[in-house]
């Protein structure tokens, strides 16, 4: 029997940047976890904040061109308040586990960050910000 599928409601209760300072740093379960619930638990946070996926993918190249640490330090990584809030945990959680030359690693937040804004915008596409539901 298949395992039963995580409900949105439940994904709201993540904890996005425990799951990055866990996920970026060895691959495995952790990984998987980061990119699999973290990117949707992390799209339903910014939904809620009213972010773009556009800002999303913007944030990701800022990382991928300035560095992790630089982005962490923009006054306002994504729009809104909330969404700034969000962000800056994210950024902060991840620099917090990977070293000032980690290029990898950064590139991985990066790719995070794009699936991320994946999520965000097929969420948009197929209405499921509009439904109320698990």
């Amino acid at each position: 029997m298949p395992p039963e599928r995580t409900t949105d409601a439940e994904l709201r209760t993540y904890d996005v940047s425990l799951l990055l300072r866990y996920g970026l740093t060895p691959d495995g379960a952790h990984r998987t976890a980061l990119f699999g619930d973290g990117a949707v638990a992390a799209a339903l946070a910014v939904e809620e904040a009213g972010v773009l996926p556009r800002a999303l993918t913007y944030l990701a190249e800022v990382v991928r061109r300035d560095g992790l640490r630089r982005a962490a330090l923009l006054p306002e990584p994504l729009p809104g308040r909330a969404a700034t809030a969000l962000a800056g945990d994210w950024l902060t959680a991840a620099s917090s586990v990977l070293g000032p030359t980690d290029l990898e690693g950064e590139e991985r937040v990066a790719r995070w960050l794009e699936t991320v804004a994946t999520l965000l915008a097929l969420r948009r596409v197929h209405g499921a910000h509009r439904r109320p539901g698990p």
